[in-house]
Formats: C-alpha cells, sequence, structure tokens
C-alpha cells in the first residue's frame, strides 16, 4: 500500500491499519466471490483504491456529510473514502446481493462505524444525501436520471451538493447538456501513474 502513502501521507495509525488489510481482504473475498476481475486484484491499490481516493484529492467532506455510492460493486469508491473520511456517513448501494456481501465483510473486519450497505436500485431509495459517488455504472445522462432526485439542497460543504462520478475515456457528447454546471477533473492532474492518463472525474452541482 505504499503507493496511498505516496499521496496520502497524513494517515493515521488506524487508517494505515485498516488501508493495508484491504489487500489481504479483497484477495480472500475475490477468490470466493469475483468482483474484482481476476488480472485486476493484482493492481488492487492502484486501480480501485486509489482511484477511489481520486475524490478525496478534489474535495474534503465536512464532518456530518451524508454520501451515497451508486453501484458500488465491492465496495468502491466507498470503501477507501469511508477509511479517509471517518466522521462522514456513507451508504453503499448495489442491486447485486453477493458484492453487498462482500461490502458488509470487508466493513465490519475494519470495524467502519460509517459505512452501511442495502441491496436495492438507486431508483427505490427514499433518502437524500450531500453527494452521490460512483465509478461509471452507465452512461452519465442515465445515471443523472436516476441518481438526480436523491441529492440535498441544504449545503455544508465546500463544493455545491452533487454527483462525483469517475468516469474513463472520452465522454465529451455524454456531458453536453450539463455543460453549465458540470466540472470535469484529468486525475493525472493528482495521480502520476500510466493507470490514470485516461480517467477523469466529473462533478455535477445539482
Amino acid at each position: 500500500m505504499d503507493i496511498i502513502l505516496k499521496y496520502f501521507p497524513e494517515l493515521s495509525q488506524v487508517q494505515k491499519e485498516q488501508f493495508a488489510h484491504l489487500g489481504d481482504l479483497y484477495e480472500e473475498w475475490n477468490s470466493k466471490i469475483n468482483v474484482i476481475s481476476r488480472k485486476d486484484i493484482s493492481e488492487l491499490y492502484t486501480n480501485h483504491v486509489l482511484h477511489s481516493l481520486a475524490i478525496a484529492k478534489f474535495t474534503e467532506f465536512t464532518k456530518g456529510t451524508r454520501i451515497l455510492d451508486v453501484g458500488t460493486g465491492g465496495g468502491f469508491p466507498g470503501i477507501p473514502l469511508a477509511i479517509l473520511f471517518p466522521d462522514v456517513s456513507f451508504h453503499l448501494i448495489d442491486s447485486i446481493g453477493k458484492k453487498i456481501k462482500v461490502v458488509d465483510a470487508v466493513a465490519s473486519e475494519l470495524k467502519l462505524k460509517n459505512v452501511t450497505q442495502q441491496q436495492i436500485r438507486v431508483e427505490n431509495l427514499k433518502d437524500r444525501y450531500d453527494f452521490i459517488v460512483s465509478r461509471a455504472v452507465t452512461a452519465f445522462p442515465e445515471f443523472v436520471r436516476l441518481c438526480s432526485n436523491r441529492v440535498k439542497k441544504e449545503q455544508r460543504n465546500a463544493i455545491t451538493n452533487g454527483i462525483l462520478y469517475l468516469k474513463g475515456g472520452d465522454f465529451s457528447e455524454e456531458i453536453k447538456p450539463f455543460r453549465n454546471r458540470i466540472s470535469v477533473m484529468p486525475l493525472t492532474d493528482y495521480f502520476e501513474e500510466q493507470f490514470f492518463e485516461t480517467k477523469k472525474l466529473i462533478h455535477l452541482s445539482m
């Protein structure tokens, strides 16, 4: 997990231990339930953990912020962000039960008191959140359509409430309908590894 310390050197001892434990936990669970591709598991810390933490390079969440992670899969970006922001609450959802089983086990093993998880589709949720985070689960306009009514109006952070979406490739056409309220950050602004060359973070103000 040296790559995490490279970019986040101020971690507490507890956070260091939690991040260090992630590798073993995901290797163990991935052998039972395939939530990360077999070829990708060896790059867990760069391709999944650090990728998730790009959101923390863009903004710091204030204490008490509520965040919804839609289509979390095995817990990304929610689990790494929950380790980094212990005073922020994270609700991780996915429509596939076995993935939520992994999230539950990992959060429990790491003693993450700020994480809840649920097998549900976002369109069936009733609660509202300050931010919705995700790693490219669908085309961006469709994601906005599904999630936009789950964002709170009351502001508590330095950036406007809305969606924080990690996505790769060329999505210029997808974001055209939102161009007046969208920001796009290349992850090469934060990280130098080759993996991030085509990766970006979208912030849509709601």
